[in-house]
């Protein structure tokens, strides 16, 4: 099985064009939620999300499974959000207030997932096939099913986008001996990747399921 080989500061150009599409879903506890593609209007909201890290430029931003040269983590973030061809997450909106964000855009522009060994040897170099990598919500939104609208805006986005698969890498926190922290569980949660209809592929190690939707596979839904 082939591997990419990416340098620092050389990832490749997305490969999806972007779409103007606005989600919308009545939840239980939060009403007039709408997922929407993270233009770099939305910039200077965003960082709300991130809570008081916020001021800290070198706090993840979601560079985790990104390289960049000289940049701090802020930096790098705003750069994709100017810079990219199409939006690289999507953002929560509640009554139009920024609450939660997830970046959602094809495998081959996130070097840490290629790189990564237990991860690339369940993958092919399937150029269409998309990840979604991380879910920030902010805390006083938390508890309220957030997490998995955003999870269900990213499958529509990546489908309508050209995805022909969607990937994650939650933890099962039942299979945790202890309950993490939030920041634990940044790449969502296996009980959200079954709700929002993906199927358990393999296992990196116990509490870490690799989970797929498929765009052509039949509809799930596990409550």
């Amino acid at each position: 099985m082939g591997r990419s080989r990416f340098r620092s500061g050389d990832l490749p150009a997305p490969v999806y064009s972007p779409r103007p599409t606005t989600y919308r879903w009545t939840m239980d506890v939060l009403t007039n939620v709408e997922v929407v593609p993270a233009t770099p209007g939305l910039w200077t909201r965003l960082g709300r999300v991130f809570g008081p890290r916020e001021k800290n430029p070198d706090s993840c931003w979601c560079q985790r499974f990104r390289r960049h040269d000289a940049l701090n983590n802020r930096t790098a973030l705003r750069r994709e959000f100017e810079e990219s061809e199409a939006p690289v997450g999507l953002l929560a909106l509640v009554d139009g207030e920024v609450a939660g964000w997830t970046r959602v855009v094809p495998r081959a522009t996130l070097p840490g997932i290629l790189n990564n060994r237990a991860l690339a040897r369940l993958f092919d170099d399937q150029a269409d096939a998309w990840w979604v990598s991380c879910f920030v919500v902010r805390r006083e939104y938390r508890g309220a099913g957030l997490g998995v609208t955003l999870l269900r805006g990213a499958v529509d986005w990546a489908f309508e986008s050209g995805a022909a698969a969607l990937d994650g890498h939650p933890v099962d926190v039942a299979a945790l001996r202890r309950a993490p922290a939030p920041s634990a569980v940044f790449t969502g949660t296996l009980a959200m990747f079954r709700q929002a209809g993906f199927t358990e592929i393999a296992r990196t190690c116990p509490s870490r399921p690799v989970m797929r939707r498929e765009r052509n596979g039949p509809p799930r839904c596990s409550i």
